[in-house]
């Protein structure tokens, strides 16, 4: 069955999505998308926390619709654009960390009849967030959001998004594989979600009998460091890749029965804009755009990666564009009977790879291009970097230049009684920020497998490419020249709209 750009546009006419993250950098392109190419489009539900109506339609209007991004369809729509976004988008203040999406009872039953697609995007992507956060929100937030999907009269489409880092830090072809329930990356584990949730209670209850009671900075520190203990226990390196592995798996159990389409988007890094409504436009910082910001700052004069290593990335509009054709690829009217849950890599590294010297190259092309000016009016010179191949050499470089100082400053402090107590605390605690910031990024620099996207392929063999409309839900990783996107959109972006 072939599809083209003219289909894509047809489907959200006369729809009702629902769509959750929508104030995050994905939500906001897809919003945007739909809004843009079908004006038709029945109405865009976003749920978003607050505590009432107003607070939820003003903060989707001040970090959602006032952003640069919709500049085009402002434009567009000239005067008629806030009557426009009003007649279309409706903001619900909700939290899919409860029972019910946290909606009245009355609001939620409206939206069950309602509702045609559900996208959800709303994650925590901290690395090392608190465990209980991530659980609730990674977790518990895809079960809720199923509970309501099943009650839905005319649901069509259920498109979950995760991350393709899910799969942990292997080697080799990673594939379209969705995750089963007690699934876990380490041998002879069995990863049971509702122990993992009730470990979380009895440990907050253990830490408030000892009187480390609520919103103490003793609790947060105890829940980051329990879920960096748990992803590791069953082989994941961060606790955003091992709740949202979680959360696929409780997908999975809840849609068992066949009765809704699920898909699961899975990118890779996602960077910014490529195409459309706004080259370069980002919302912030991941996880290799530290590297241009360090360098366009100049406080970074080394790094951690191995610079003939691919670095999985693929921008942003293409994720969404690839959402937008999967979602209508599924829906029931187009598609035979699906197996349950498809997944999909929105990624770059089997069809178009690009290395961390590609990025390097662009940024240091970029700079000695266009050269920093300083507040005094004078040029900052580009520095080369120094890159770390390994994390052991990076280990063992803090260690001589940083580690034994500290310790002789240690020494020092205690002969002189204490005087440079708050010098030595503040480079110590400098010190284990970085340490820790290695260790929790470290695996990233040096992932070394390859995602297989043959699922998302087939489905950009079903898209005609014939006309320039066509070219608006482009995303094949194939069509991306790096060099060009990293040197002339990708890092002007970055410091444009992260760098501010």
């Amino acid at each position: 069955m072939m599809m083209d750009a003219a289909r894509i546009v047809e489907y959200f006419k006369g729809k009702c999505i629902l769509v959750t993250g929508s104030t995050g950098f994905l939500g906001k392109i897809l919003v945007e998308k739909i809004l843009r190419v079908q004006p038709d489009v029945r109405k865009i539900y976003l749920l978003v926390r607050a505590v009432d109506e107003p607070s939820a339609k003003q903060r989707v209007q001040q970090e959602v619709i006032d952003t640069e991004l919709f500049g085009l369809l402002r434009e567009k729509h000239g005067k008629g654009f806030q009557q426009f976004v009003e007649a279309k988008v409706v903001a619900l203040a909700g939290d899919i960390v409860y029972d019910g999406l946290g909606l009245e009872a009355a609001v939620l039953d409206a939206l069950a009849k309602d509702v045609d697609v559900i996208v959800n995007i709303a994650a925590t992507t901290n690395f090392y967030e608190r465990y209980d956060v991530s659980l609730d929100v990674n977790v518990l937030g895809v079960k809720h959001l199923c509970m309501f999907a099943k009650q839905c009269a005319r649901l069509r489409m259920l498109m979950h998004v995760s991350t393709a880092f899910v799969s942990g830090f292997r080697e080799g072809l990673i594939l379209e594989k969705p995750i089963k329930p007690g699934e876990s990356l380490r041998e002879g584990t069995y990863l049971d979600v509702d122990a993992e949730l009730r470990l979380v209670k009895e440990v907050k209850k253990s830490l408030a009998a000892n009187g480390d009671g609520d919103g103490d900075s003793t609790e947060r520190k105890a829940m980051k460091e329990l879920g960096l203990r748990r992803a590791r226990h069953f082989g994941w390196s961060n606790t955003y890749v091992f709740t949202k592995a979680m959360g696929e798996a409780v997908l999975g159990q809840q849609l068992r029965g066949g009765d809704v389409p699920v898909a699961v988007m899975r990118p890779s890094i996602i960077t910014s804009v490529r195409r459309d409504p706004l080259p370069g436009w980002m919302q912030g910082t991941r996880t290799i755009d530290s590297i241009i910001i360090g360098y366009a700052k100049q406080n970074l004069s080394c790094f951690l990666a191995d610079l003939r290593l691919v670095m999985d990335v693929i921008p942003g509009d293409m994720v969404v564009n690839a959402m937008m054709a999967a979602v209508v690829a599924h829906s029931e009217a187009f598609a035979p009977p699906l197996p349950q849950v498809v997944v999909y890599h929105a990624t770059s590294s089997l069809r178009n790879p690009a290395t961390y010297d590609v990025l390097y190259q662009s940024g240091r092309r970029h700079f000695y291009e266009n050269p920093r000016v300083g507040k005094d009016g004078r040029v900052i010179p580009t520095r080369e970097m120094y890159f770390f191949t390994s994390i052991a050499r990076f280990h063992l470089y803090m260690t001589l230049i940083y580690k034994v100082p500290l310790e002789i400053l240690h020494l020092v402090n205690l002969l002189l009684c204490g005087l440079l107590s708050r010098l030595y605390n503040d480079l110590n605690r400098k010190y284990k920020f970085v340490m820790h910031l290695v260790d929790v990024y470290g695996p990233f620099a040096f992932f070394k497998g390859c995602f297989d996207d043959i699922n998302l392929e087939r489905l950009r063999l079903a898209m005609a490419m014939k006309t320039p409309e066509d070219q608006m839900f482009n995303f094949d990783p194939k069509t991306i020249d790096w060099d060009d996107y990293f040197t002339r959109i990708h890092i002007p972006g970055i410091l444009k709209y992260v760098c501010k």
